[in-house]
């Protein structure tokens, strides 16, 4: 019985919740039931890790220090002359980079409340990134004033509620006070501005950004890739462009290039799958006969259809040309609609209740040139009408603004871009792959910016917006008592600090700058760090994205009110390491090996 106990159900029940078998001597004085409740205290007592807990200021400041040193290693990138962040990583070689919100998602404290506090500002960078896509430095540097600020007026004896309160109030206002100051983006001259700026005063990038959105349009798709060259290029895809190739090589109209050329040809959209050549008859019959070519956008072509098609073209009796569909599911549905409204073709389904036999000519697109390579296909200058595409266009963009997904977010970008035919792809180049990423990361941070500013306008940069716009906020803003009050100057004191993380940056004494500024009464006056003078912020082309500058100071302040009301702070204590039960139970022994002498 001992024997069973220790081999069987009990040992196996043990082995699989990683406790220690216990030994049973006498198993016929334990019940079953008690066997259990064992195994389930020391279950039980292995499950739960010991918290640690503290309080009032002793929380605060401890989550203050982490804060502290996280702010510390980002606020350096700011302004024109701030500095690199040398990153490492744990596979490959370490990494430069300016970019505020890549310096703090790299940073974590051994110490858990510095952490607590570190992981709070890193959220605040992440949230204005995902939002406007810059202005992640001037958010984490915000958080830490407030919170700063916030702390000590706790410890004064200031209910923080109300302090929290005071400083909500304070944002409406300056909000409202930096819509007044915006305007609106009307040249390509002012991108370029917007784009220079946000990739810390670089004028080529801000001229490839200007040059990208000229030539695609402010609804158009850039992309940022590595490229290939010491030089960073941009190439523009003109027309709609899809990533399906011609289904066989035969059908290849120039040898050289091996790419299907065709000159105003008809196009046929349908997301059936073709297999027999009956269904076809009556286009290619009025294809062969007008001498016209045909380009077939289908779900698939095969068997006889394909078989046929390729036939009569090696006999130079068609010029046909077929390409899969390019998507999947409900997206490719999508986006041979777009394809039919480009091309002023019907989209011939079945769930619209129309077959592909009773298909007419009239009914077929038309385009100004269609490229087909193995890998992809363009269409120029579709035939459909304009008033058509704009429709789709429209359609697309109300589906944007319902959709919450990231990746939904991008394929219908994709849709609307291909539909007024503005891809530009920015070739990032280098002498090295570190060079390059840190190139990219600005190209990225300046593309963000540039979007930002089209949608929102911009206002006076170097921090200057924030400045002005909370010079009469304590008049501006009404509030219930002094604790509020005590809130809302705060939150002007905090507006200062950006202009004043440029300026000791550049080298100069920023308190002064800031002083000198807010004895200014003209608000276009502001100071360039680069060159070390005060100058028309406008004229100069130094300005931010209004969305960069609402979305920074709304997310840090949401942060660190919340900072300002904690009271306690719960972390888990660190595990001890505890050393590995030995192995239970054991192979019996095994009987003597008879008839062999050692």
């Amino acid at each position: 019985y001992q024997r069973r106990v220790r081999g069987g159900w009990h040992s196996h029940f043990c082995r699989l919740l990683g406790l220690k078998m216990m030994r049973l001597f006498t198993p016929c004085t334990l019940s079953t039931t008690a066997r259990l409740s064992q195994f389930s205290a020391q279950l039980s007592a292995r499950s739960f890790c010991a918290k640690d807990i503290r309080f009032g200021s002793d929380a605060r400041s401890s989550m203050l220090i982490g804060v502290d040193k996280l702010c510390d290693a980002v606020q350096v990138t700011l302004g024109p002359k701030g500095r690199n962040v040398v990153l490492e990583q744990t596979y490959g070689p370490p990494k430069i980079t300016k970019d505020g919100v890549t310096v703090a998602k790299h940073i974590s404290f051994k110490d858990k409340y510095q952490n607590l506090g570190a992981q709070l500002v890193k959220s605040v960078a992440s949230k204005t990134n995902d939002v406007a896509g810059d202005g992640t430095t001037t958010a984490t540097v915000l958080t830490r004033a407030m919170f700063h600020e916030g702390c000590k007026a706790v410890a004064a004896g200031m209910n923080p509620m109300d302090v929290k309160r005071g400083i909500d109030l304070g944002v409406r206002q300056i909000i409202e006070n930096l819509s007044k100051m915006a305007k609106q983006i009307t040249s390509k001259e002012e991108i370029r501005q917007v784009a220079t700026i946000s990739a810390n005063s670089d004028t080529e990038i801000g001229n490839l950004i200007a040059e990208a959105m000229d030539k695609v349009g402010k609804d158009g798709v850039i992309t940022v890739t590595e490229g290939k060259t010491l030089s960073t290029e941009i190439e523009v895809i003109e027309g709609m462009k899809f990533d399906q190739g011609f289904i066989s090589p035969f059908m290849v109209t120039n040898a050289k290039t091996q790419k299907v050329e065709f000159d105003n040809p008809l196009i046929l959209v349908t997301d059936a799958k073709i297999s027999s050549v009956y269904p076809l008859m009556k286009i290619l019959e009025y294809v062969a006969s007008s001498q016209e070519s045909l380009v077939i956008i289908s779900d698939n072509l095969e068997g006889e259809a394909l078989s046929t098609i390729i036939l009569n073209k090696l006999r130079g009796q068609l010029k046909v040309a077929a390409v899969k569909a390019p998507g999947f599911g409900d997206n490719r549905k999508a986006i041979l609609q777009d394809i039919s409204s480009l091309t002023g073709a019907d989209f011939i389904s079945e769930e619209l209740g129309m077959k592909l036999d009773a298909t007419e000519p009239t009914q077929l697109g038309r385009a100004k040139k269609v490229t087909i390579t193995k890998d992809d296909t363009i269409i120029m200058e579709g035939g459909g009408s304009r008033e058509s595409v704009e429709e789709r266009i429209s359609l697309i963009k109300s589906a944007l603004e319902r959709t919450t997904s990231d990746y939904e977010k991008e394929k219908l970008q994709e849709r609307m871009a291909k539909l007024v035919g503005g891809v530009a792809v920015v070739k990032v180049g280098g002498s090295s792959e570190i060079e390059v990423n840190e190139k990219k990361e600005r190209i990225t941070d300046a593309l963000n910016a540039t979007k930002a500013a089209v949608e929102e306008g911009i206002v006076p940069g170097g921090g200057t917006a924030y400045l002005y716009s909370s010079r009469n906020l304590h008049k501006q803003v009404k509030t219930a008592n002094l604790a509020q009050d005590h809130g809302v100057k705060i939150l002007q004191r905090a507006l200062a600090i950006p202009t004043k993380t440029i300026v000791d940056n550049a080298g100069e004494e920023g308190e002064l700058i800031v002083g000198k500024l807010r004895e200014t009464t003209d608000e276009k006056i502001g100071y360039d760090a680069q060159h070390g003078e005060f100058v028309n912020m406008f004229e100069r082309g130094i300005v931010d994205p209004m969305k960069v500058v609402r979305t920074a100071v709304v997310d840090a302040a949401s942060v660190a009110s919340l900072l300002t009301t904690a009271e306690a702070a719960v972390v888990e204590l660190p595990k001890k390491d505890e050393p590995a039960p030995p192995m239970g139970g054991g192979m019996g022994g095994m009987g003597g090996m008879g008839g062999y002498d050692f």
